[in-house]
């Protein structure tokens, strides 16, 4: 069952002094949530593998006189498990807790039939949307354990509730991702602070929309920002005691 939310009006402060990690940061619903999460307060870690389009997300939330955020340049296409526990020890020395984590990297990979997929785009599509948002999450626990009500957010998709032809490797990894969510969410249910969600952004204007859907009008797509109550509500502490539900970004 999905749920929405309605008419939510974030106060201007909601995420002051937390310490939130974007990836996919430097495109797409990734800039736009960091951006947002930076003029509520946050002090945001932008995670990406483009360093010049990280470094210009990090320029307008400077301009914007936001907290400084950081940069954490990887390609999680070939990320190892010591590269994660090296990015967690950094963020341990400069923060010493994470109070939030939103998984928004992804890769779209082919639309074709399974029988045309080809095998290593598959192991790549399942390696950036599953296994390095996997190990992510495993590196940075402990840190958002430190947290006094620490957020995780995954990244689903309608194909990822219910399958369809041509969607492949992506449709396989965000039911595992819906899967991942649930799993956690029930592990720490009733014994941590933290709490795991997930959020269908539904029809975005991005890149990757437009990469699914050529013959689409951008024009009649929803922007990002439309769609950014639904991840401050999760991300603030409005949603805490809220764990292992699928959100609809757009109702």
């Amino acid at each position: 069952m999905s749920e929405t939310v309605t008419n939510y009006s974030p106060r201007p402060d909601l995420l002051k002094d937390k310490v939130i990690l974007v990836t996919g940061a430097g495109d797409g619903i990734g800039r736009v949530a960091a951006k947002t999460y930076a003029a509520h307060g946050a002090t945001v870690i932008l995670l990406g593998r483009t360093v010049p389009k990280l470094e210009a997300v990090y320029d307008e939330i400077e301009a914007a006189g936001c907290a400084k955020p950081a940069i954490l340049p990887v390609d999680l296409s070939g990320v190892k498990w010591e590269e994660l526990e090296f990015l967690a020890e950094g963020v341990d020395q400069e923060f010493g807790r994470l109070d939030g984590l939103l998984h928004n990297a992804s890769l779209l990979g082919q639309r074709t039939p399974i029988a045309n997929y080809h095998y290593a785009t598959w192991q790549q599509v399942m390696q950036v949307n599953v296994n390095a948002a996997f190990g992510l999450t495993r590196a940075m626990l402990p840190l958002l354990e430190q947290s006094s009500a620490g957020s995780v957010i995954f990244t689903g998709s309608g194909v990822g509730l219910k399958g369809r032809a041509y969607w492949g490797a992506y449709s396989v990894s965000k039911f595992a991702t819906e899967g991942l969510m649930q799993v956690l969410a029930d592990e720490v249910e009733g014994v941590s602070n933290i709490r795991v969600n997930s959020i269908n952004p539904g029809a975005t204007r991005t890149n990757m929309r437009a990469a699914a859907y050529p013959a689409e009008d951008p024009k009649t797509v929803t922007i990002p920002e439309e769609i950014m109550p639904t991840y401050l509500y999760l991300m603030g502490e409005d949603s805490i005691g809220v764990n292992g539900k699928q959100f609809n970004a757009q109702s």
